[in-house]
């Protein structure tokens, strides 16, 4: 793999074109399939848009061209992203027609939340060169990709892939054993299991929930991590606090009957207008610009 290399990105969506946006960026050539000819229409505006909000050159566009034919995007690239939706037998379908029109020197990547990797590419012929690479929303402004090995990742795609993404300004991780969730989002959910059973056992509501967070270790989680806070107070104080807490901390197996009524009763959050708070159209507003803000400033930090 090269400085300059051809990015094939599979689907144009919301994760596909930023994706697209970071390795445009970087100086590689980037193509982006996707079957649905209103994202092909719409992709360099959308990546024009996001560059101009961010005060980035906008001439890095030029070097995204979108196509219809996803033989066409993936003949001769050097790597190849599925940015398609969460769906296993979409995704599996997917590996096979990527694997049948890819360079046999490619490496293959499935962007995906929650999905196990191995799942994903066990239909295919040449395991060794498929992994994950899950990125967070919007990927040209979270620094994080985990890395996923399958049992059958050879270490030389996971170094070419972490190789690629730092050079792109991104940071790699490794996830050295395929489980649901990844890292990332098996801590970000074993938080919102507890948030939930705290506003459903009647502590708080779930704006008292939300400020907690936010006014607290939320704070000072972009430079202290749960496991090097362990240390900062140190492991005798942690196992202390442990052995009080942890027994009353929700271990409901499965979804929260709680989460589970909302979604039963059409309040699906933002989309409706009420989840476990109430969003009108200007809060909803406010919140995205909020968050969107401040991950901008974090990025010009270097953060």
């Amino acid at each position: 793999m090269t400085s300059r290399s051809v990015i094939a990105i599979v689907g144009g969506g919301l994760m596909g074109h930023g994706i697209a946006q970071v390795f445009a960026r970087a100086g590689h050539a980037v193509r982006v399939y996707d079957p649905a000819p209103g994202v092909l229409a719409t992709l360099h505006e959308r990546i024009t848009k996001n560059l101009s909000d961010l005060g980035q050159d906008a001439a890095a566009v030029a070097r995204v061209t979108g196509h219809a034919s996803l033989t066409e995007t993936i003949a001769g690239a050097d790597v190849v992203f599925e940015a398609g939706p969460e769906n296993l037998a979409l995704k599996q379908q997917i590996f096979a027609d990527i694997e049948a029109a890819a360079s046999p020197t490619a490496i293959l990547a499935s962007n995906t939340s929650v999905i196990p990797i191995t799942q994903i590419m066990s239909g295919l012929k040449r395991g060794e060169r498929a992994l994950g690479t899950h990125w967070w929303n919007p990927p040209f402004l979270v620094p994080l990709v985990e890395v996923i090995k399958t049992p059958l990742t050879a270490r030389a795609a996971v170094e070419a892939m972490t190789a690629l993404l730092t050079a792109a300004g991104k940071t790699p991780v490794t996830v050295e054993k395929d489980v649901p969730g990844f890292i990332g989002n098996r801590l970000q959910h074993a938080l919102w299991r507890e948030a939930i059973a705290l506003v459903a056992g009647g502590v708080c509501d779930a704006k008292t929930v939300d400020t907690v967070v936010k006014a607290s270790f939320g704070r000072r989680l972009a430079v202290l991590g749960p496991l090097e806070n362990a240390d900062l107070v140190g492991t005798d104080l942690t196992l202390a606090i442990h052995e009080s807490v942890l027994a009353d901390l929700d271990r409901t197996p499965g979804p929260s009957p709680y989460l589970e009524n909302l979604v039963a009763t059409g309040r699906l959050g933002m989309k409706s207008g009420e989840g476990f708070q109430q969003w009108s159209p200007e809060l909803q507003a406010e919140l995205r610009k909020r968050v969107f803000e401040h991950l901008k400033a974090l990025d010009a930090k270097g953060i």
